[in-house]
């Protein structure tokens, strides 16, 4: 099979690739003076340097050639990267043989390599110890490109079509969760969705998140976000319930990611099925659209997302507390979480994120409160910090429609 030239007009720009090397190799120059290899495994950062994802592995020594070993497919990473140096391996062993041994520690991704893969490379490398550079390529991955908020603004309009536009138009009594989840996929691949939403969380499977009806969308769940969902089975805790089915008077809750050439945005929806929610639950839910509001406005170069997250914390009472972020004891200790070619990436509006915001970084805001009875109100939206404030990417929409 031929595939020169087949992946041309989605191939990261040569100049983009070039500038994330250089950012990388200065901040382990600044944070690691005396580094000499840097290794990485997963497919996404490989992505990130490259262009393409492949088994293999990236080599980056601080004074040579940065290399990428590939061990299938080498052909479409030919096809698909303008990475300047792309090598064939068939074990690390024919690697090893070209690069040499390390006697000094070598820096990884320790939050995902595997001990079997790290074991393995150790044998062939030679290295003694390992440190960790997860925090060094989320800081670089956290400040976004023009061509990468470029991808992220295509993924934000078509995310607010989707949900704001869309959705609301396939609702209809007697579906089920699990038959909407099979709608809004088809409608998302319509708008030009890449297919997979990706996250940094240790072995989560989301499809592309949260669907709920009524209270499913206040179902205990491993995920480690406000809202909840029952999922198909024990086995498949995703997507939605194929018994649970919509009733007039139901509030639908929608979280989903959404992306583009490997770039997410995050939003939430909620519909008034049938007939309008009681007063209370509707001004639960404005009142998290303020809350949203105010965190957009505070989304500057140089303000701190800690302080931010103490500050909307601190204004607001013991009562409107409870079940804010969740529901019960479910609750989580963040206000929004930085997004890219994974939907949790950093900075996160959370205690204990005190270095500035900078101009390029992406946030997604969620707050959000459980209603006994009803289910998950409140709202998600994506933002691009600029140098004047933030901008709102996936739509303007009060994120509760009625579809009567």
């Amino acid at each position: 099979m031929n595939t020169r030239g087949f992946a041309d007009n989605k191939k990261v720009p040569a100049e983009e690739l070039n500038s994330r090397m250089a950012r990388f190799r200065r901040i382990m120059d600044q944070r690691h003076p005396g580094w000499r290899l840097a290794l990485f495994v997963s497919k996404v950062n490989m992505y990130y340097f490259t262009g393409t994802m492949q088994d293999g592995f990236l080599a980056i020594p601080r004074d040579e050639e940065a290399v990428l070993w590939v061990r299938r497919s080498y052909e479409r990473a030919l096809d698909e990267s303008l990475f300047p140096c792309i090598r064939p391996m068939r074990s690390y062993r024919d690697a090893a043989n070209s690069m040499g041994s390390f006697s000094c520690p070598v820096h990884m991704e320790t939050e995902l390599v595997p001990l079997a893969m790290y074991q393995r490379m150790q044998k062939y490398f030679g290295f003694t110890d390992c440190l960790s550079l997860d925090a060094e390529i989320m800081a670089i991955r956290s400040i976004k490109s023009p061509y990468e908020i470029s991808c992220i603004r295509r993924s934000g309009k078509a995310h607010k079509t989707v949900l704001e536009d869309r959705v609301p138009q396939v609702l209809r009594e007697g579906m089920s969760e699990a038959e909407l989840g099979a709608a809004l996929f088809n409608i998302m691949m319509e708008e030009g969705f890449h297919g997979v939403t990706r996250f940094g969380m240790f072995d989560t499977e989301m499809i592309f998140g949260q669907i709920g009806f009524g209270d499913s969308s206040i179902y205990p769940s491993y995920f480690n976000g406000p809202g909840g969902h029952i999922g198909l089975s024990p086995a498949v805790p995703a997507l939605g319930t194929r018994e649970r089915r919509l009733k007039k008077g139901d509030l639908v809750f929608v979280d989903i990611g959404f992306g583009v050439d490997g770039y997410h945005t995050d939003k939430t929806m909620t519909y008034m099925f049938g007939q309008r929610l009681p007063d209370y639950a509707i001004e639960t839910h404005e009142r998290c659209v303020a809350i949203q509001d105010r965190i957009a406005s505070l989304l500057k170069p140089g303000a701190v997302p800690s302080r931010i997250y103490n500050d909307i914390m601190s204004g607001l009472e013991p009562e409107f507390l409870e079940n804010f972020m969740g529901f019960g004891n479910r609750t989580v200790r963040f206000l929004g979480h930085g997004i890219g070619l994974q939907v949790d990436e950093l900075p996160v509006i959370a205690q204990g994120f005190d270095d500035a915001i900078q101009e390029g970084m992406a946030f997604a805001v969620e707050p959000k409160k459980g209603i006994a009875g009803i289910g998950m109100v409140g709202i998600e939206n994506t933002f691009i910090v600029t140098a004047d404030g933030s901008e709102c990417i996936t739509g303007t929409s009060r994120g509760l429609i009625p579809v009567y």
